[in-house]
């Protein structure tokens, strides 16, 4: 089986770095003319719920744009795609179990501190108990940014993979901010800019990546 090949076009990537830096401002400009302390306190609450709820979006947008492409792919090319996305697999099982077992960790060391709450050492027994569980909860915590930046590792099984899940992603965390956090602060020609701006300018982005893989690398979605 031959391994896919990995490709980094630096152009790309500064301008993936250069949309995160103006966007990190221009967000940061509409809460300095328009926010409130609210809406500051807001910012962290989002960027928490996005580090918790992103892998598990990859988890269900992978499959559906894995699927797109084992379709536009020639039937001569599909058992390699398959036979590399078997790790991919293996790390969202990886990943799966210990995001379930941190409450399950959690809650057998609150069941068992109660059989020594009368003893003198009872505050060293629960906190020998709660190692496991915060061990495996650090490892989730940064573990996820990597689940975020390699989406799986699913990138071996296609090269334009990562560029179709960024514009697809990017999208349904739009709409997940909007349904939870509401329209930013500022004039409705702000909000809508804010709005569609930025996930706009990332699929511009991402649809300049999947030119470049084409016309420089050959690299199509059907192969």
């Amino acid at each position: 089986m031959n391994s896919i090949r990995q490709y980094h076009d630096p152009e790309v990537w500064r301008a993936q770095k250069t949309r995160a830096w103006v966007a990190l401002g221009a967000s940061f400009l509409i809460l300095a003319a328009y926010g409130t302390e609210a809406d500051w306190n807001e910012v962290q609450e989002q960027y928490f719920i996005r580090l918790v709820i992103t892998p598990w979006l990859l988890m269900l947008t992978v499959p559906l744009v894995l699927l797109v492409l084992f379709r536009l792919a020639p039937p001569s090319a599909r058992p390699g795609m398959r036979a590399r996305l078997r790790p991919a697999v293996r790390s969202v099982l990886w990943y799966f179990g210990a995001f379930t077992s941190v409450p399950v960790l959690y809650t057998g060391v609150m069941l068992l501190s109660e059989s020594y709450a009368n003893s003198r050492l009872s505050p060293l027994i629960t906190l020998a108990l709660l190692l496991p569980a915060l061990w495996v909860l650090f490892f989730v915590v940064f573990a996820s940014t990597t689940v975020v930046r390699t989406a799986f590792s699913t990138a071996d099984v296609h090269a334009a993979l990562p560029a179709l899940l960024t514009g697809v992603l990017v999208w349904e965390l739009a709409a997940i901010n909007l349904a939870t956090a509401g329209m930013p602060p500022g004039p409705p020609i702000v909000q809508v800019c804010a709005v569609v701006g930025g996930p706009a300018s990332v699929t511009a982005i991402a649809w300049w990546e999947l030119t470049r893989l084409r016309t420089r690398y050959g690299v199509t979605l059907r192969g």
